[in-house]
């Protein structure tokens, strides 16, 4: 039949991997899987408060209106400067017709008015709509 001795004797062993209590040989100082989980501490990581560095305050300034004003002005400043370097640089005249009226701009200036127009295309309507958005919030 077979060379395998233990099969005569009518002895299961345990599938590998299921050592467990149906096993009476399991040890759970041998099978670290049937040892029971202790939490030693939190199972989560928890953030841990920043520590301050010499010469900064200990807890964040908050945000306000005036630094955000003052970012905005800021960055306006530097979008004027970058169109007037622009304007500067696109002087060269160029003959505009629109309708009736006719002229000659620099290239910079009239892209500029272009730019403006579009501008006001986008944002009066959109304008209108969060007015008509508003009125309606307050009705309810």
């Amino acid at each position: 039949m077979s060379d395998d001795p233990t099969r005569a004797m009518n002895v299961r062993s345990p599938a590998y991997g299921s050592v467990g209590p149906a096993d009476p040989n399991a040890d759970p100082d041998t099978q670290p899987a049937m040892r029971p989980v202790v939490a030693d501490g939190p199972t989560v990581p928890t953030p841990t408060e920043p520590k301050a560095r010499a010469g900064w305050p200990a807890e964040p300034v908050p945000r306000t209106r005036t630094g955000v004003l003052w970012v905005g002005l800021v960055l306006s400043a530097l979008v004027l400067l970058v169109l007037l370097i622009f304007i500067l640089q696109n002087s060269a005249p160029v003959q505009i017709n629109f309708l009736a009226a006719s002229g000659t701009l620099p290239t910079g200036v009239a892209l500029l008015l272009a730019a403006v127009a579009g501008l006001l295309l986008v944002a009066i309507p959109g304008g209108l709509r969060i007015l008509q958005l508003r009125r309606a919030a307050r009705r309810r």
